[in-house]
């Protein structure tokens, strides 16, 4: 007859050799990071993928968007592409190419906060705060890392049911 040696207390049940896995909050501040990071990480390529078209414009043909303003000439400018020369430049106008600079850098540092908020409530190592935060400056990548990264914490969440319950 075998005799059973009796388990360590705590352990009864648990299976051995998996890494007990806690979240950093619970599962609806999780879901409300992840959501906030899916809309900041669209939001942040789309300006991204405008970024590179402006500089294209304004470096490869020499052409910024502006609307309003008068030009050299003294004529009214409604809107539309001018060239970046500064002695043809339109005056008293909007340039919109400058606007989608602005706007770009602001919502870079919101994705920002985005993701540390995330990588924080998920306990990742920094290496994924990293590859997070590059899909903001590099085209198209914000895409594919915000899909990659939904899945993931999807998944987590879904095989960790126990760990993020803090309260």
């Amino acid at each position: 007859m075998t005799e059973r040696t009796p388990a360590a207390p705590g352990t009864a049940g648990k299976k051995t050799g998996q890494k007990k896995r806690r979240f950093g909050g619970t599962e609806a501040q999780i879901r409300s990071a992840l959501g906030f990071y899916k809309v900041m990480a669209y939001a942040t390529g789309i300006m991204l993928l405008l970024l590179c078209v402006e500089m294209v414009l304004r470096y490869g043909a020499g052409l910024s968007l502006v609307a309003g303003g008068t030009d050299a000439a003294g004529n009214a400018h409604g809107f539309g592409f001018v060239a970046s020369d500064p002695t043809l430049a339109v005056t008293g106008g909007i340039n919109l190419s400058l606007a989608v600079l602005i706007v770009h850098g602001w919502m870079y540092v919101v994705y920002l906060v985005s993701d540390f908020r995330l990588w924080s409530l998920m306990r990742w190592p920094f290496t994924k705060f990293i590859l997070i935060a590059l899909g903001g400056v590099v085209p198209f990548l914000s895409f594919f890392v915000e899909k990659r990264f939904h899945r993931e914490v999807e998944a987590e969440l879904a095989s960790h049911p126990q760990a993020s319950k803090r309260y």
